[in-house]
């Protein structure tokens, strides 16, 4: 099966209750992990989560398998998260279903997040068209659609927007909607909200509780590194200390940036003007007033190919800080700076 990403938006999609494996692609990461966390928080038993790497299948693409048929540590159920790059769980999957077919037993749900991957590419060819498989592509959300979401995520946690709250908290959270569920989350518990018991929140609530502003949080550093501004950005990750900014939700606003200058840079194809862009295009763009400086510097650091090697090594960053919570600053600050010399190289 195929769904599309407004299909999330709304819910869960027709069938999606029937699948059991679950093909999550395109350039918006966050996107597609907040489609995995609404699937599994569908389920009836979801059990335990095993997470692997899809680096990990690539090498054995028995594993798998072998952990789909085996039982949790404490002989509950479980689900299979699987984080890869392109068609690295290709072989994995193509194994899967055919050890099924040949009766090797029921498997724990496989939710696979695939950046770099598209529905085209041959992971999403193997299931597209099988009714215990859902495949779909994210791209990265314009701020319309993201407030549609924090209003769907307002309303399930019995909380009434008013004004133009909804677009705040997109703003706030910088169209990850992953960080806008949780300030809507700490936004209910503000206002002892819930769907019994719904309540009104209003700009100064938010205001009480918000994430940091744009000044005092990831954009800065985001800026730094991918300015290519090496002298500044020693300032930004001691800055990045003292204020204890999240490691993972930092490098998230990396991912988006790298996904938002690529997008732009499809949208102006090789001889296109950053200039020439209408209001409008900027705004579908993610672009705002604020930032446009910033990204045009970027746009220049940043040609295609570049990209193409970024965002991959952004991926396995991820997967490597959450694999090493403890020692994930370091690691991050260190990656920091290698991004921040490589935007300086043509």
């Amino acid at each position: 099966m195929k769904a599309t990403q407004k299909d999330f938006a709304r819910g869960l999609p027709r069938g999606a209750d029937q699948a059991n494996i679950f093909f999550f692609c395109g350039p918006d990461e966050a996107g597609a992990s907040a489609a995995a966390a609404k699937v599994v928080e569908a389920m009836a038993d979801a059990g335990e989560r095993f997470d692997i790497s899809g680096a990990d299948l690539r090498r054995d693409p028995a594993m798998l398998g072998d952990e789909a048929r085996s039982e949790s540590l404490f002989g509950d159920k479980r689900h299979i998260l699987v984080r890869a790059s392109g068609d690295e769980a290709h072989d994995a999957v193509k194994a899967l279903i055919e050890t099924s077919e040949a009766g090797g037993g029921d498997a724990a749900p496989v939710l696979i997040v695939a950046t770099s991957a598209t529905d085209k590419s041959r992971t999403a060819k193997l299931l597209d068209k099988r009714k215990d498989a859902l495949v779909a592509m994210f791209y990265p959300p314009d701020m319309m659609s993201v407030a549609v979401s924090v209003r769907a995520m307002a309303d399930a946690a019995g909380l009434r927007l008013g004004g133009d709250l909804a677009e705040r908290i997109a703003r706030a959270a910088g169209l990850d909607v992953r960080l806008a569920q949780s300030e809507v989350t700490k936004l209910a518990l503000y206002c002892d909200a819930d769907p019994q018991s719904p309540k009104a929140a209003s700009v100064e609530d938010y205001a009480e509780i918000g994430a940091a502003t744009e000044e005092d949080g990831f954009q800065p550093v985001v800026n730094a590194v991918m300015g290519g501004e090496i002298n500044r950005l020693s300032t930004e990750i001691r800055r990045m200390r003292e204020l204890g900014l999240n490691p993972v939700g930092l490098l998230l606003a990396l991912e988006r940036r790298a996904a938002q200058l690529a997008q732009i840079l499809a949208k102006l194809g090789p001889r296109g003007s950053f200039d020439n862009l209408s209001k409008g295009e900027k705004a579908q763009l993610g672009i705002f007033w604020k930032e446009e400086r910033d990204i045009r510097q970027q746009l220049a650091r940043w040609h295609r190919s570049k990209l193409d090697r970024l965002i991959p090594r952004l991926v396995g960053l991820h997967r490597n800080l959450l694999a090493n919570s403890q020692s994930a600053e370091l690691l991050l600050a260190q990656d920091l700076a290698e991004i921040a010399r490589f935007a300086v190289k043509r």
